[in-house]
């Protein structure tokens, strides 16, 4: 019996990675939709700014749910795709309605450090099995989130 999945890697470790991966593609998702509806709902004197940078978060967010979504499946696992799932496993909560452009960056700023955490052990676990796909993923995704965290937080100051 073949202990490794198509790509060379063990599949009994593949399966917690892919539990992760799961985990993270849930929050993601929960994110994404947060997002969404700070995009939809921001008001006030910041809103032609962070309704833009709400665009370009939610379709970052996007590509990275199809990312991670793929990667699982190339770990030979199957993705989660419900949103009752979702909620119930998510870290990241579901926000209310919420118009006020500090509150949102505040609710994106807050499901970063969920994410940006979640990723960290993903990259750690990765590392070692000899997942240099799923590594390189997580390692890129900290890299460019943790700037952000950054510009989002420098618009929050005072």
């Amino acid at each position: 019996m073949d202990r490794t999945n198509a790509i060379g890697l063990d599949k009994a470790k593949t399966e917690e990675l892919a539990k992760g991966l799961n985990d993270l593609l849930a929050n993601y998702s929960v994110f994404y939709q947060n997002t969404r509806g700070y995009h939809w709902n921001v008001k006030g004197e910041q809103f032609f700014v962070l309704h833009e940078k709400f665009e370009e978060l939610y379709n970052d967010q996007k590509l990275k749910i199809d990312e991670i979504a793929e990667r699982i499946l190339t770990l030979g696992h199957t993705p989660e795709h419900n949103y009752t799932k979702y909620v119930k496993v998510s870290q990241v909560k579901e926000s209310g309605k919420v118009s006020d452009g500090n509150a949102c960056v505040e609710g994106i700023l807050a499901a970063f450090k969920i994410i940006i955490s979640m990723q960290r052990a993903l990259l750690d676990l990765s590392g070692e099995i000899g997942d240099e796909g799923t590594n390189s993923l997580m390692s890129d995704y900290i890299t460019e989130q943790e700037k952000l965290v950054w510009m989002y937080a420098a618009h929050q100051s005072k």
